[in-house]
């Protein structure tokens, strides 16, 4: 069969749909798996808490869960899964429903393809159940709003709110702050900076406040408070004591594989950048996007972790861009040209490589590899 045949009958709304739904269960089924095994990232984190030394970064989850177990008597980890799963399950529905009636292309689905984006979360199981999502959740909302032109400056207030407590959850909301400003200059079509402070003011000053008075994750008992809570992680945020920029330094030659995959990113969206209007302005304000986020990659080590937001981040703000449609099954059917052959390269090879959060920043072991290749190297194994 020709390949124009072949494509005329591929329908890209229904394979982001399937897209979708995989990654969704993928994303809570090893969150759920990784919770009963008390592992020390995807269910610690979430533990880090007030009762051991008083106030710190991260630390309002662990004693809000402490609070509920209190209260209820429920197992830790089925209280931290329960909220993991409202949270990852309310971005993938809402996401769902900011694509549902656009008009979608392969180049949009090439984003979904990226090693760093929809298809990072099956790369790398590490990804799951992070706090992450729930900056996820917020901007999906936010950008769901703004399409549907039900963004109030009420709504705006709610928004500043939920920003200010997430950064008491995570740090991290501080440095894609920028995403949200992005998405109001997309809608409205100009700059309104003085709209804009109240959202960098939501996460800088609980960021100040973490700076001032912070203390350490562990002051030394919240691991025996965990354990007294039935929590036994052996590995993980409460054992970690290295400096991660000697950390890095020490690993150069696997962090400069970074580099590879950012410029392959790089051309990735540059070539996605050339098909939309007014692309100088948004590219600038992406790149902008990005070096607010350089303190991250400076002070910390999950290289890979920070451009994986960010492409997470992009996706949902590029739907804002994308053609209304009265049907949920609308797409652009496929043209067999110079634009398709070129994103056909960037999705085949989008496919072959993998980002890992921390360490190797390149190799070829992505999706590809981990469905066709890493199962027959296990059965030769045993």
């Amino acid at each position: 069969m020709k390949l124009d045949k072949v494509v005329q009958y591929f329908n890209i709304k229904v394979f982001i749909y399937f897209l979708i739904a995989v990654t969704a269960v993928y994303t809570l089924i090893f969150t759920y798996y990784y919770n009963l095994k008390d592992d020390g990232y995807i269910l610690a984190d979430w533990l880090i808490n007030y009762q051991d030394g008083g106030f710190k970064r991260r630390g309002l989850s662990g004693s809000f869960f402490f609070l509920l177990q209190d209260i209820t008597h429920i197992r830790l980890n089925y209280l931290v899964y329960f909220f993991q799963f409202i949270i990852i399950s309310g971005f993938f529905w809402l996401y769902t429903k900011l694509i549902c009636y656009k008009v979608t292309d392969l180049l949009y689905l090439s984003l979904l393809l990226s090693s760093i984006g929809f298809v990072g979360l099956l790369n790398t199981v590490t990804y799951v159940g992070k706090k992450e999502f729930i900056v996820f959740l917020l901007f999906t909302w936010f950008v769901y709003l703004l399409d549907h032109d039900k963004l109030s400056k009420n709504k705006e207030y709610i928004f500043c709110i939920a920003l200010f407590v997430t950064t008491f959850l995570h740090e991290v909301v501080l440095f894609y702050v920028p995403y949200f400003a992005i998405a109001l200059y997309l809608k409205e079509g100009k700059f309104e900076f003085k709209r804009y402070i109240k959202y960098f003011l939501s996460v800088g000053i609980p960021t100040l406040l973490i700076l001032k008075f912070g203390k350490n994750i562990n002051e030394g008992m919240s691991l025996q408070i965990l354990c007294n809570r039935g929590v036994h992680p052996t590995y993980g945020i409460f054992y970690w004591n290295i400096n991660e920029r000697d950390y890095i330094k020490g690993h150069i030659n696997e962090y400069l594989l970074y580099f590879i995959s950012l410029a392959f990113s790089i051309f990735h969206l540059g070539y996605y950048l050339k098909y939309l209007n007014n692309r100088k302005v948004l590219s600038i304000l992406l790149i902008g996007a990005f070096l607010f986020s350089f303190p991250l990659f400076y002070l910390a080590i999950d290289w890979g972790r920070w451009m994986y937001i960010h492409m997470m981040l992009i996706i949902v703000l590029f739907a804002l861009l994308l053609k209304k449609s009265k049907s949920a099954y609308a797409f652009e059917p496929i043209v067999i040209n110079r634009k398709f052959y070129i994103t056909l390269f960037i999705i085949i090879f989008s496919l072959i490589y993998r980002v890992e959060m921390s360490g190797k920043g390149f190799t070829f072991e992505g999706i590809l590899y981990r469905v066709f290749v890493a199962p027959l190297e296990l059965l030769n194994k045993m």
